[in-house]
């Protein structure tokens, strides 16, 4: 869906803010850009829909090469979220959410449609905040209003650069599942910047790590990265807590699930969900004090994750191709 070949960035003072960069982003596909201030995430966003043009390379969007298209109407096709999400104070959050729908000419009926549809989207009741005024609104709703506004037109790209940094950790931790929600909705092909390592892991398909100068570190899935991490860069970037996060971000695997047997009931600390995290299910089996605990797929008991499984995961984890 989206490919950069050998796209750079010099200044004209010199600097680098971007290296020979290649990275190939797949339909309906969520990456994000993680790395310390200054590394080029930003810039590379902003060089996908061309609010920075880039020095070298080539960039295509779902195989067009827009490196030499028409900048306005390539952003208009681009949903664009940023931290402090630039809503417009003099317009109701209904209007807001209208602006790319009423730039391409949608007529106000149908656009104003479109926003009590997203507002509903975004868990904002309409008939209690499409008249309101963004400052009437929390930071949190702000942020919200940012992206339906942004997904109002439809876009098959949405980019997002910091999109959850100007709210408190409780908000942010509720924004984020909520866009995840909205993701497996409408499988958008998503890339977003953030300085944020477990924000990257956590909602990331694949992670793109930078480091200085523009420099691509390592590319791959949460998992890998935090299992195997590319070189000294990325192993001091994502931290020595790396192995406690591989375990929000790894799945449980019913190949390495026990059989139930002669396991007595009395050993079992309950019972887990396949869909569940490795995190949540060791939680369960420290909250319990229980050496194992069974796991479902809604009536059907698949087998029985002990600590062992729960390692054997982690290490098959590490090596399993995105996607």
């Amino acid at each position: 869906m989206i490919r950069l070949e050998g796209v750079g960035k010099t200044y004209d003072d010199g600097t680098q803010a971007v290296q020979e960069l290649d990275l190939e982003i797949a339909e309906s596909e969520l990456v994000c850009l993680v790395g310390p201030s200054g590394c080029g995430k930003s810039t590379t966003l902003k060089m996908i829909n061309r609010l920075i043009e880039p020095t070298s390379g080539r960039i295509y969007v779902d195989g067009v090469d827009v490196t030499g298209a028409d900048p306005v109407e390539l952003r208009r096709g681009i949903g664009y979220v940023i931290q402090q999400v630039g809503l417009f104070p003099h317009q109701d959050i209904a209007t807001n959410v209208a602006t790319v729908p009423s730039l391409l000419g949608w007529d106000k009926k149908r656009a104003r449609a479109r926003a009590t549809e997203l507002l509903d989207l975004v868990g904002l009741d309409p008939s209690t905040f499409a008249k309101r005024y963004p400052h009437q609104l929390s930071g949190g709703q702000r942020q919200r209003v940012g992206v339906a506004r942004a997904l109002a037109a439809d876009p098959p790209v949405l980019l997002m650069d910091e999109p959850f940094g100007a709210v408190d950790p409780v908000v942010r931790g509720r924004l984020q599942d909520e866009f995840l929600r909205l993701q497996r909705d409408l499988g958008k092909t998503v890339v977003m910047v953030t300085h944020d390592i477990d924000e990257a892991v956590k909602m990331g398909d694949r992670v793109a790590v930078f480091a200085a100068g523009g420099r691509l570190a390592q590319y791959d899935t949460p998992a890998a990265i935090l299992g195997a991490p590319g070189d000294d860069f990325v192993a001091e970037f994502v931290g020595k807590a790396r192995g406690l996060r591989r375990l929000a971000v790894t799945g449980i695997d019913p190949a390495h699930l026990e059989p139930l047997d002669d396991v007595p009931a009395a050993a079992l600390a309950g019972t887990v969900e396949v869909s569940s995290s490795l995190e949540q299910a060791l939680a369960l089996l420290m909250r319990e004090d229980k050496p194992m605990l069974g796991v479902t797929d809604g009536p059907t008991f698949l087998g029985v994750l002990t600590p062992n499984g729960i390692h054997a995961m982690l290490r098959a984890d590490v090596n399993r191709p995105a996607g």
